[in-house]
């Protein structure tokens, strides 16, 4: 029978003894005469009988297996070898001489071995983690009888919202210090009423109602609305495009996404507008001379033309760009370098410090620095972050377009006309009714508690429309929400001295800030209110923006560990947002509901990452 395989040697020499088997019993069985005879020639090969058959079958199907594995063909050639080595006559004698008897010698050819089992499959290693962030350590809790005054600036950025909502779309937490909550809280409209016009530029509210991670404590929520005109009422802009058109700025999610953003912006500029387009990498260029804002198809061909590729001297082009915006600089506007990159400088100033010391010098000129970041893997935020700060500006992230739709166009006088400069928040609480405070966020926002009144401290500014809101968890004196010890050796003479018409009062709120008119010298503005102590109300009768806002708060702390939230998870925050989606002012634009969705996508993750580390300690 035909196997598919040629026969190997071993195989010729097994069937001609098997055939010199079956003659020598032939011959047996008839009594041949005496042995003088000439023996009988060897018959030609005849067809193995079924054993045979089904023998050379199954070798076959054995020697298939083998060549599928790749096995065969060195084990054949190696069994030939030892057939051919081994000692005695050859084929040819043994075929030619008398066969008056069979021997079988030798040992049956072993069955082949099943193949090893194959390789684990090789996974690429992980892409070398490059981005950078502040690190951040959480404020912590104050004793209200030693520590009585918090002190702080104003943050309006929302930069680290979008950027954590990237790593939640891409399946992994971020980096803790990639989370700073104010950003997060921030990044939400809470209803707020606004103040009836510009002399006013900001209305102030006050909330205090339970805390839904401590049965113990409560939140006293701060938040300010700023003044916000109508799109004609909005001063002329002055703004220089600076792009990064370095070679790390290739991936869609950088430089076509910084074009595609810009346009937006370019759509909404009128005649009375100023637009200037610089590039670096590693030089820098004028791609774009200050041009009308209605030139839109001049201002997006000159985008179109951007392409990426080299070094990056970001320091270079802030430079060029600031010289852009002092050329067309509009007394009275809104004049301000937009910066738009993934913040990897590496020619040039690279030093972070060095870096907000240009632009801090740069902004006595008048012109305010936001900043725009884009991408990931080299993506420094620590820097985006700082030098928006020093620069009078904001950051913001830009993951989707229509993030860059929120900041570039819905919220386009936010991020071009500041309404307040230098905001800055000090609360003084009782200790007579407060035993303990602490600050949700705001981290690298704390000033000394001198800075308040001292002018010259750099603060924050408010943006015409924006809102800020600041949450502080606190324990009232009798409670069981205090964490701090009392001292051996303390003092309480601190809280009975407190005299009994101040009882009735929580804290007391101040708030100072500098009207832009008034000029960089001039003296800025207080602002000041009584909270009181009884002014709390339930759980049940909070409104929705404070129910969103403290929902928020809570997942921003368990992103960065939880250390003050207990046992409080995702999906309570996202069951707290849930009961304040129906009245949140937020429902129209659908980021509360966006929201709902991200604190369960984190809950997934982390139960995800914690299954993992199990099995990795069991392994």
């Amino acid at each position: 029978m035909k196997t598919g395989f040629p026969r190997s040697r071993f195989q010729h020499l097994a069937a001609a003894a098997f055939l010199g088997a079956v003659a020598a019993l032939a011959a047996c069985s008839t009594q041949a005469p005496a042995p003088t005879q000439s023996p009988p020639p060897v018959a030609e090969p005849v067809a193995a009988p079924a054993a045979a058959n089904a023998a050379d079958s199954a070798l076959a199907q054995r020697m298939k297996q083998a060549l599928s594995d790749g096995l065969y063909q060195q084990r054949n050639t190696e069994q030939e070898a030892a057939i051919a080595a081994a000692p005695g006559p050859s084929a040819a004698k043994r075929a030619a001489a008398p066969v008056s008897s069979v021997a079988v010698t030798g040992s049956r050819v072993p069955a082949l071995a099943p193949p090893p089992p194959p390789p684990p499959p090789a996974y690429p290693s992980a892409p070398e983690e490059r981005e950078r962030y502040e690190a951040l350590k959480a404020n912590p809790v104050f004793v209200a009888a030693e520590t009585p005054v918090s002190t702080f600036s104003i943050d309006v950025d929302t930069g680290a919202y979008s950027n954590v909502r990237r790593f939640l779309n891409e399946g992994r937490l971020p980096p803790a210090d990639a989370v700073r909550v104010e950003e997060l809280i921030n990044y939400f409209d809470y209803a707020y009423a606004g103040p009836q016009d510009r002399k006013t530029p900001f209305a102030l509210h006050t909330e205090l109602g339970p805390s839904p991670w401590n049965s113990n404590t409560e939140l006293l929520a701060i938040g300010i609305q700023g003044w916000k005109p109508a799109d004609a009422a909005i001063r002329p802009s002055n703004l220089v495009f600076l792009v990064d058109v370095s070679g790390s700025m290739m991936d869609p999610n950088k430089l076509p996404l910084v074009k595609a953003s810009l346009k937006l912006l370019a759509t909404e500029l009128t005649a009375k507008d100023r637009i200037s387009l610089v590039v670096y990498a590693g030089r820098t260029e004028v791609v774009l001379e200050p041009t009308p804002g209605d030139q839109t198809a001049t201002i997006v061909a000159a985008l179109d033309r951007l392409e990426a590729g080299g070094s990056t001297n970001g320091a270079g082009g802030i430079q060029l760009a600031y010289a852009m915006a002092e050329k067309a600089f509009i007394p009275g506007g809104n004049n301000r370098v937009l910066l738009a990159t993934d913040g990897d400088f590496n020619v040039g100033i690279s030093d972070i410090r060095q870096l907000k010391s240009l632009v801090e010098n740069k902004r006595r000129s008048g012109v305010a620095l936001s900043t725009l970041g884009y991408g990931g893997g080299n993506y420094n935020d620590a820097l985006m972050e700082q030098i928006a700060d020093v620069g009078n500006g904001h950051y913001s992230y830009i993951d989707t377009l229509n993030e860059a739709r929120r900041v570039l166009v819905d919220e386009r006088a936010s991020a071009l006309e500041t309404i307040a400069k230098d905001v800055k928040i000090q609360v003084e609480f009782n200790p007579a009714v407060v035993a303990e405070y602490r600050l949700i966020g705001y981290e690298n926002r704390v000033l000394n508690r001198e800075d308040f009144n001292n002018d010259a401290i750099d603060a924050g500014d408010i943006g015409a429309g924006h809102r800020v809101t600041a949450l502080y968890e606190i324990a009232r004196v009798g409670s069981d929400g205090a964490k701090v010890d009392p001292l051996r050796y303390g003092n309480d003479k601190a809280a009975s001295s407190k005299p009994a018409g101040k009882a009735s009062e929580l804290a007391f709120l101040r708030l100072r800030y500098k009207h832009p008119d008034d000029g960089e010298a001039a003296k800025s503005r207080l602002i000041e209110r009584v909270i009181g102590a009884g002014d709390a109300v339930a759980a049940n009768q909070t409104s929705p923006g404070f129910k969103l806002a403290a929902a928020v708060a809570a997942y921003g702390q368990i992103l960065r560990g939880g250390a003050y939230t207990d046992r409080y998870a995702f999906r309570d925050a996202a069951a707290l947002a849930q009961s304040a989606l129906a009245a949140s002012a937020d429902q129209a634009s659908g980021r509360t509901a966006e929201f709902i969705e991200l604190a369960k996508l984190a809950g997934g993750l982390q139960s995800r990452q914690a299954s993992n580390t199990v099995r990795e300690g069991v392994d």
